[in-house]
């Protein structure tokens, strides 16, 4: 077992505006594990705790009961840097007064001992990996795609070697032809490397296409859990039903469109 969340408990807090009163969200308890090389998908509606629950994955914010295990290497050395997160709106991770190679040195210089030259062609070597150029190196925000800026944002997720990455609705802001690509890239390098996946997601297509387990959330609980295909195929939960029946919907629609 790569992973192991147990209990894990967080409230959450949140100001009114103007007449609005203030809100308070609790997440939890929640319990789930992963191994070695395993896609999760984590899905619900708006406001179900996802984002939240990635935040603590990724060690952004921590949790206020429970634990997250990581397990150590099989020599009993602890794990660094093993969970890394990549967020919906990549463009907004990304500096636009430093080129994409500033950007990756950063994150080198913070979380490794590598001296400049090795750095620069650890950098060169990852956006290769994920489908830039070496010459993307000089490039600034402003002269990337949306695509290739998600692409960026994976580079520096896998720029310190991570056995998990936990991505936020990293599709979201992707068009169709883009995102079919970005779903190849990260199916082909979790068999390359290996790599674990959390995917935060609405899209309950792309979930039963690359994930081999699936939560339901609902707020701030997991509500059903399991093999994609086995939840999706026959859901236990009201919640479950309706997501299923809202993409069937969708699909329905889109081949009714197509052939008219």
């Amino acid at each position: 077992m790569l992973l192991e969340v147990k209990n894990v408990e967080y409230t959450y807090f949140q100001k009114g505006k103007l007449f609005a009163k203030d809100r308070q969200f609790h997440l939890g308890p929640v319990s789930f594990n992963m191994q070695q090389g395993e896609t999760i998908a984590i899905v619900g509606n708006n406001g179900s705790g996802k984002s939240l629950l990635a935040k603590l994955l990724a060690g952004a914010i921590n949790p206020e009961a429970g634990e997250i295990i990581i397990a150590d290497t099989e020599d009993g050395r602890k794990r660094h840097n093993t969970i890394r997160m990549i967020l919906q709106h990549s463009a907004d991770a990304l500096n636009p007064a430093l080129s994409v190679g500033s950007i990756l040195h950063q994150t080198l210089r913070l979380n490794s001992d590598l001296k400049e030259e090795a750095r620069r062609e650890k950098i060169e070597d990852t956006l290769v990996k994920v489908g830039l150029l070496r010459e993307h190196y000089h490039f600034y925000r402003h002269m990337l795609s949306d695509g290739q800026q998600q692409r960026v944002a994976l580079a520096r997720a896998l720029i310190l070697d991570p056995e998990i990455i936990v991505a936020d609705e990293p599709f979201a802001a992707l068009d169709p032809s883009v995102r079919s690509q970005t779903v190849n890239l990260i199916l082909q390098l979790q068999a390359d490397l290996g790599l674990g996946f959390v995917f935060i997601s609405h899209n309950i297509g792309i979930v039963r296409h690359i994930s081999d387990r699936v939560l339901i959330m609902d707020k701030g609980v997991i509500i059903e859990q399991g093999k994609t295909e086995a939840v999706f195929s026959n859901p236990r939960t009201l919640l479950t039903q309706k997501l299923v029946q809202a993409h069937m919907s969708l699909v329905d629609k889109h081949f009714d469109q197509k052939n008219a």
